[in-house]
């Protein structure tokens, strides 16, 4: 976020620190750089690596991407050529264009027939006519259409709408007793409960289906009141609290739920997380002699051991971790290797970490151990050592977030050790197999690839090509229509009556079921649901899980771009890389444009009040009109400040960066004191957590963006990932 600026506070560079920063940033890698010639003549001609294509290929999808105005000439055409699946589409399009504009006879007109030429759609097109007509004041016939639908298609979610929109009393009963998961049933048991809140049975019904939707927690905690709900329904209750973050409210509403795995860890949980310890302790070992071979068991004894003030007692927790629960025994080890060595127990703590690698070493656990031992033999200049240690981490563990970051440094210490080429493959290695990640970036700039340095990244105008929406994975072909079609709200109405189960989504409905948040706006809960996929545990379900990470549609949806128009508008302004100001929106606020952080920082970029207040007669601009919510005040002077970061540091990046996080008090002083010959160096030697997680995240995104929306990178780097390098051993 931005860091309040003194009117009169300048923090002075030291001149020697910035010179010898740009310097080592500068640095190129004129050992590597002869090989890297050879290798792109290699993959030239190399085959992409064979996907599955979620990408739909109908021109009128695409036609979703332009403005009404802009798309209508093309429409038009596709409307009026022969019988087609794309002809159908135009003309529901066209017809709901013109509806927004207030053109009803052509939307009527485009609508005729179309209800049986596209059944897909055809009870929405009912309701389209029936919208029509409504605006030419033909109220028999919009009340016609409506009625048709009801006839016609009485188990389709649309019958739901029409209910609605009929509006009588018994017309709304009907659509709350069949289609409860509809978002306009919760909206009549909303103004409902408004007049009358005492409905349990109402209010059961948001427990169950709305519990995500904004409004629910005082709906829970009037249930929470009700002393006549059965178990099943406390645990509905429950699970509302606990979907919500309420975990001391949930845990107290799981003590009357059903008693499961599930539910006795939620309770153990939340008073753990809520500081009861008593309590939690208490209901962790109820879990635990309850359900003895329950999964959830395995995470209950691994509490028990943290929480327990008796080692011995701990150390048994955890033997039973190890003995009967295989996939958490890595953490398990771990955890005991630390208690054994606080007592000074060098040899059972050996003992402990031997098992750990040996039986275990594709554990998060042993990677972490491999990488705390590399980084401490390497900054003994070890360099060989440390490279045994890290070498086993991207093969064991390709799915751990270390794992790239141990290959990139394997090439790094190559070559202080002279060994160029193996250098050259790690590179390549952490380029084709963890395309994604920040080292990806880092290796790409070493191997020579125009995808800029920090040196000069700020500078580059990278060609960006947004593509259409993907084909979801799940959900009836009627949802994916609407959703192509970019009929949001109806795409919206017609998932949620069909997403029943949101406690326990499969992966194809969780991805889907972000894709539908990002097109409502809501990006935050929309890229989290898509990014959590890669922490499923089932064999089944991370399998399903790398088949569509394989797939760019899944990282175009985790990485989106919206406000294009206006961070291509600022960014041009300022002279920055649209696709770094995009990188950074995306750490800062995943693109709310009203989210406000605990320092009151609001927006877009995460603008201070007192910031913008700093710049507004900078730019000419009265303060007291700005909108700090509105993403075009937000970025004009985000961008302005993120142009000024720059400026101090000789528009070097990573500095711009760093101090956009910390502030320049901070990055001078850093200046002074961290290594400077290497950025990478510098970058993992910044004290501050957040600010280095800040760093290698912002130039994360950015990277990803690159390869996602710059034709040129994305190619290279499939032809990368096409030639399969492999680390060698380190020796």
């Amino acid at each position: 976020m931005l860091k309040k600026l003194q009117k009169k506070q300048i923090y002075i560079i030291a001149a020697a620190g910035l010179a010898a920063f740009l310097a080592g940033a500068m640095l190129s890698a004129p050992q590597i750089q002869q090989y890297v010639a050879q290798w792109l003549k290699q993959i030239k001609n190399a085959p992409q690596p064979p996907t599955q294509s979620y990408q739909p290929r109908s021109p009128v999808f695409q036609l979703t991407l332009l403005s009404p105005p802009e798309r209508a000439a093309q429409l038009e055409k596709l409307a009026q050529g022969s019988p087609s699946p794309d002809r159908n589409r135009a003309r529901y399009l066209l017809a709901s264009d013109f509806i927004e504009a207030k053109e009803a006879k052509k939307a009527i007109d485009l609508l005729a027939g179309l209800e049986k030429d596209y059944p897909a759609l055809a009870p929405y097109i009912l309701l389209k006519q029936a919208q029509a007509y409504d605006l030419l004041q033909e109220q028999g016939k919009a009340s016609d259409c409506r009625q048709a639908v009801l006839k016609r298609y009485p188990e389709h979610p649309a019958a739901a709408k029409a209910l609605y929109l009929i509006g009588l009393p018994e017309y709304q009963d009907k659509a709350i007793a069949k289609f409860p998961s509809h978002p306009l049933s919760w909206e009549i048991i909303r103004k409902r409960l408004q007049e009358n809140p005492n409905q349990p049975k109402l209010q059961l019904i948001l427990a169950k289906y709305a519990y995500d939707q904004p409004g629910i927690l005082p709906v829970l905690d009037l249930l929470s009141k009700n002393t006549t709900l059965k178990p099943d329904q406390w645990e509905l209750v429950a699970n509302g609290y606990w979907q919500n973050n309420q975990f001391a409210k949930a845990a107290n509403v799981y003590t009357r739920a059903t008693v499961t795995p599930r539910n006795l860890y939620r309770m153990a949980r939340g008073w753990q997380i809520s500081k009861k310890p008593v309590q939690a302790i208490a209901a962790y070992k109820k879990l635990v002699s309850t359900f003895p071979q329950a999964r959830e068991t395995g995470s209950a004894l691994l509490y028990l051991a943290q929480m327990t003030k008796t080692p011995k007692q701990a150390l048994s927790y955890l033997d039973r971790v190890i003995n009967q629960f295989p996939l958490q025994a890595g953490k398990a080890l771990l955890a005991k290797a630390k208690i054994l060595q606080a007592q000074n127990d060098t040899k059972g703590a050996t003992q402990a970490l031997e098992l750990l690698l040996s039986k275990y070493p594709q554990t998060e656990e042993a990677a972490e151990y491999r990488w705390t031992m590399a980084q401490q033999t390497a900054k003994t200049a070890d360099y060989r050592t440390a490279s045994q240690w890290a070498q086993p981490i991207p093969i064991n563990n390709p799915n751990s977030t270390l794992a790239p970051r141990a290959a990139f440094w394997l090439g790094k210490w190559a070559i202080k050790l002279g060994k160029k080429q193996e250098a050259k493959q790690a590179y390549e290695y952490v380029l084709s197999q963890f395309p994604y990640s920040y080292y990806a970036w880092r290796s790409a700039v070493i191997l020579g690839l125009n995808v800029g340095n920090f040196n000069n990244v700020r500078q580059l105008q990278p060609e960006i090509v947004l593509l259409g929406r993907p084909v979801p994975p799940a959900g009836s072909d009627t949802f994916k229509e609407l959703y192509l079609l970019a009929q949001d709200r109806d795409a919206w109405l017609q998932w949620e009556t069909e997403f029943l189960d949101k406690t326990e989504p499969t992966v194809a409905e969780q991805f889907t079921d972000g894709l539908v948040h990002l097109t409502r706006g809501e990006n935050l809960i929309g890229i989290d649901k898509i990014s959590k996929l890669e922490d499923r545990e089932k064999p089944e379900e991370k399998a399903d899980y790398e088949a569509l990470s394989k797939q760019i549609t899944y990282w175009q949806a985790r990485y989106p771009f919206p406000f294009f128009q206006e961070i291509k508008y600022w960014s041009q302004k300022r002279q920055l890389n649209p696709l770094l100001v995009t990188a950074l929106i995306r750490q800062e606020s995943r693109f709310e444009p009203k989210i406000k952080s605990v320092a009151n920082a609001v927006g877009l970029m995460q603008v201070l009040p007192s910031t913008a207040q700093w710049i507004a007669p900078r730019i000419n601009v009265d303060s007291k009109k700005i909108d700090l919510e509105n993403p075009n005040d937000n970025l004009m002077l985000g961008t302005w400040y993120l142009d000024y970061t720059h400026q101090q540091y000789a528009n070097n990046s990573l500095l711009a960066i760093a101090s956009y996080n910390a502030g320049p008090g901070n990055v001078t002083k850093w200046l002074q004191t961290l290594p400077k010959e290497d950025p990478d160096e510098f970058v993992e030697a910044i004290p501050f957590d957040e600010t280095r997680n800040y760093v290698r995240q912002v130039f994360g995104n950015y990277w990803n963006y690159l390869r996602l929306y710059n034709p040129e990178i994305s190619q290279i780097v499939g032809q990368y990932s096409a030639k399969h390098p492999k680390l060698q051993p380190a020796n």
